[in-house]
């Protein structure tokens, strides 16, 4: 059983931020030592292992290999939703959902893919329903929606992004991108905290 782990000097975090914040996991990750060739195949990209949260997942190779497949295959894809709104998607989630650290890695990512930080500045300091604008409004309100209650989601939402010019295939990406992160918010925050 892998043992509970305290972290007597460090400081949660407890506010939205862009700055880059460390994760404390309450189980003990594996030791960097400890990965197997199994578990770099379940990394997918090596330089996770630097990642605490990537060595705790790790103790489950195969459901991590799929894990991060789907979530490169989502925020990577080429076509579609921009990247930018793709990050943001995952920012909104993270922030209506209070994971402080996954909505700082991903708005990090929006303003560096937008080159654009008005929005994120104001989703991250006064929450989801402070971007009330443009594309940017439309993402953050669908992923809140597909948040908050995927059943609310519907036939009106998508006639709303196309009417404000979104795709299928971009309708398609936002949907994936908040989904996702719904579940990694969970999942996230059921192992550590943001310090």
């Amino acid at each position: 059983m892998p043992d509970i782990l305290s972290y007597p000097d460090a400081k949660p975090v407890n506010t939205f931020t862009l700055r880059q914040l460390d994760w404390l996991p309450w189980i003990a990750p594996l030791d960097p030592q400890d990965l197997t060739q199994q578990h770099y195949d379940g990394l997918v990209d090596s330089a996770r292992a630097k990642s605490a949260y990537f060595r705790l997942l790790a103790r489950d190779p195969d459901v991590l290999g799929a894990r991060t497949r789907l979530d490169k295959d989502i925020f990577y894809s080429a076509g579609g939703l921009p990247r930018a709104e793709r990050e943001l998607a995952a920012a909104a989630v993270s922030r209506f959902n209070g994971c402080i650290y996954c909505a700082s890695v991903h708005a990090r990512f929006s303003v560096q893919f937008s080159k654009d930080d008005k929005d994120v500045n104001a989703l991250l300091e006064h929450g989801t329903k402070s971007v009330t604008d443009g594309r940017n409004a439309e993402v953050v309100q669908t992923a809140v929606t597909l948040t908050e209650n995927g059943n609310k989601f519907g036939k009106k939402d998508i006639d709303r992004l196309q009417r404000a010019g979104f795709s299928p295939e971009e309708i398609l990406d936002l949907i994936q991108a908040a989904a996702f992160f719904n579940w990694a918010n969970r999942l996230m925050l059921s192992l550590g905290e943001a310090a």
